[in-house]
């Protein structure tokens, strides 16, 4: 028999709407202690009010985990609202009320001087994004001829020019790298949002009135529509890769200084790419590697941009490979050499108070009282945890597409979390275990299977043997 909860669950976003967000909440005396601070820990009460139960998650989940009825109540940013509902109009998701932070514009954005009926007529159109869903719309709206939609993990931005030709996203970040608004494609504040069953059937009362008393925004318009551009169809295609010289992709972020110990060990060194900073396009600093172009992206996206012939070479994490390959069993990208850094383990992940020491008596312990119950299996590694369910033979499963701050799915709205723990520091404090782990990951070098011509493929070896020369076993890394 299931016991019916009783706790209002209301779901807040991490990152940059946390800071005025809980300024809001507490004037609305709807203080979340440990919010504003941005503590490890997911899960939060509210001072003085029983019967509220908050968690923590990232922006872009909140939206699916109010529409499948996991909370009752959420805050998100208007565009992660819409970008679910573009791919699922018939979720179970209300617009309660727009508030005054958060106000985000997302754009078409391109290199200065682009002109968008021009580029539509000349060829396919690349268009990198987080927001897939709304970019197919705006594009199939405006009667695009021929495109192509890259689903990235982060800063679309950083493929172009010379691997996509547009891209959407929020207005600043296209600024902040020199690109030209063409169009607006979307554009509100964070909203308030609701279970439509909840908020019908169940007692909101004490939490939404608390809630309803944040200062009210602007509605905005959501979803722009786009008029119709007036392009003949004809031939498309998308233009080749120029230049001869070899390209290698480095990755930013917390895989940053790792590379950077390991191009350093090398004697390689990229102008304007450190431990702490990295511009867009950085210079090799020695003549040998004068016909080496070099690009940072987001090491998530490199298997996929090596296997599209983008790329050379590039510098990665293996769980980053592994993933892709799950995704994608055929895909020419493969891993060329180990560079031994950045170590940490990738595994399943289960609350402290499972008591197991296998996944297989974990397994026993959910469905003690109900054999046919779905195991729920949460990861930013999606192909990777339906592989891991597979594997283990979990029968009957569903796996949940997470986008970050993944320690709060466990235990309440997921069995498993597969995920990667350094030090084991952000599971302890959010009361989590590794019970399984799957691979170690590290730092590793990854090219296309098939090995470039001539002095191309001659300075791709020299340059994976140089690195792989004097890489850290994995004992000492």
């Amino acid at each position: 028999m299931t016991t019916r909860r009783t706790a209002v669950r209301v779901a807040l976003p991490r990152g940059d709407l946390r800071v005025p967000l809980a300024e809001r909440l507490q004037q609305a005396n709807l203080d979340v202690p440990g919010y504003r601070e941005g503590a490890r820990t997911y899960r939060f009460g509210v001072e003085g009010v029983d019967g509220i139960d908050v968690r923590v998650f990232s922006d872009r989940d909140i939206p699916i985990q109010v529409a499948v009825g996991q909370y009752d109540l959420g805050i998100a940013t208007r565009s992660g609202v819409d970008e679910l509902l573009a791919r699922h109009p018939r979720e179970s998701l209300v617009l309660v009320r727009p508030l005054d932070i958060g106000a985000t514009r997302l754009v078409l954005a391109g290199p200065p001087g682009t002109d968008l009926q021009e580029l539509a007529a000349a060829r396919t159109v690349r268009v990198t994004t987080e927001f897939p869903a709304l970019a197919e719309r705006w594009l199939n709206r405006a009667r695009i001829p021929s495109y192509r939609v890259l689903d990235v993990w982060g800063q679309p931005q950083a493929w172009l020019p010379e691997d996509a030709e547009l891209a959407l996203l929020p207005e600043a970040d296209a600024l902040a790298e020199g690109l030209a608004p063409l169009v607006t494609v979307h554009e509100g504040p964070a909203w308030l949002i609701g279970n439509r069953a909840a908020l019908s059937g169940r007692d909101l009362g004490v939490a939404l009135s608390l809630l309803l008393r944040l200062p009210a925004g602007v509605a905005g318009s959501g979803f722009v529509e786009p008029a119709p551009l007036a392009v003949r169809p004809g031939p498309r295609g998308i233009p080749p890769r120029t230049g001869e010289g070899l390209r290698i992709a480095v990755p930013d972020g917390h895989a940053q200084r790792h590379t950077v110990a390991a191009l350093e060990a090398a004697g390689i060194t990229f102008e304007g790419y450190t431990e702490s900073a990295a511009v867009r396009r950085p210079r090799p600093t020695t003549p040998d590697l004068a016909a080496v172009e070099v690009k940072v992206m987001r090491p998530q996206d490199m298997p996929r941009a090596v296997a599209l012939g983008l790329f050379d070479l590039a510098l990665t994490g293996r769980d980053w490979l592994a993933a892709h390959q799950a995704s994608f069993p055929s895909s020419p990208a493969i891993e060329l050499g180990d560079l031994g850094r950045s170590r940490y383990d990738l595994g399943a992940v289960v609350s402290e108070d499972v008591p197991a020491e296998t996944i297989e008596d974990a397994v026993a312990y959910w469905r003690r009282n109900d054999p046919g119950r779905a195991i729920r299996v949460a990861s930013e590694y999606v192909a990777l945890a339906d592989r891991y369910a597979r594997d283990r033979h979990l029968g009957r499963y569903t796996v949940i597409p997470i986008n970050g701050a993944s320690e709060g799915f466990v235990p309440e709205d997921a069995d498993i979390l597969i995920e990667g723990s350094e030090t084991g520091t952000t599971l302890r404090a959010n009361r989590l275990r590794m019970l399984d782990v799957i691979m170690v990951s590290t730092n590793c070098i990854i090219g296309h299977r098939q090995r470039p011509a001539g002095a191309a493929g001659t300075l791709r070896d020299a340059l994976v043997e140089r690195l792989v020369a004097v890489a850290p076993r994995l004992e000492e890394a």
